[in-house]
């Protein structure tokens, strides 16, 4: 959980998981390009491929390789186990 929050804890991470829940399954250079033209955070593709890996490594993004191109895809089932801990349910407070 711990490797969840610490994803999070980045507002360019938050972009790329914002963009790859609208439009799932794009490349480095679509995300790069959404970060730029909608986001105004221009960034190199290697620290946006960090960011990515950090992601990934959360379980939040997967990727698939076809060819020469690899998609990135976004997971939030890990987000929902946050959401399903976390906070606790106000009815059943005293």
């Amino acid at each position: 959980m711990a490797d969840i929050f610490h994803a999070l804890d980045d507002e360019t991470r938050r972009l790329v998981l914002d963009e790859l829940a609208a439009r799932d399954g794009l490349t480095l250079f679509d995300i790069c390009t959404a970060l730029v033209t909608r986001h105004g955070v221009s960034m190199s593709r290697q620290a946006v491929s960090q960011h990515l890996a950090v992601l990934e490594s959360a379980g939040l993004v997967s990727t698939e390789r076809r060819g020469r191109s690899k998609f990135h895809h976004f997971h939030p089932e890990p987000l929902a186990e946050i959401t399903r801990r976390w906070p606790p349910d106000a009815r059943s407070a005293p």
